[in-house]
């Protein structure tokens, strides 16, 4: 198997691998209740996408103490 002749620089390195970075998740806000959610999906919190009721959401249960 082939090796290389001499060491590669950390720079060049970095310079390779500048492609490589993980990207945030697209984010926008839900128009009905102003949520954060993923562009181009159902919101989670309210089940609406694209000004229609899509899903229909449970209310979480309230805790009794």
């Amino acid at each position: 198997m082939a090796l290389p002749k001499k060491k590669y620089a950390k720079a060049r390195q970095g310079k390779r691998r500048s492609h490589l970075k993980l990207d945030l998740p697209a984010l926008d806000t839900c128009p009905q209740c102003h949520s954060v959610k993923l562009a181009h999906h159902v919101c989670p919190t309210c089940g609406t996408y694209n000004d229609r009721q899509v899903i229909e959401v449970k209310s979480p249960k309230k805790k009794t103490t």
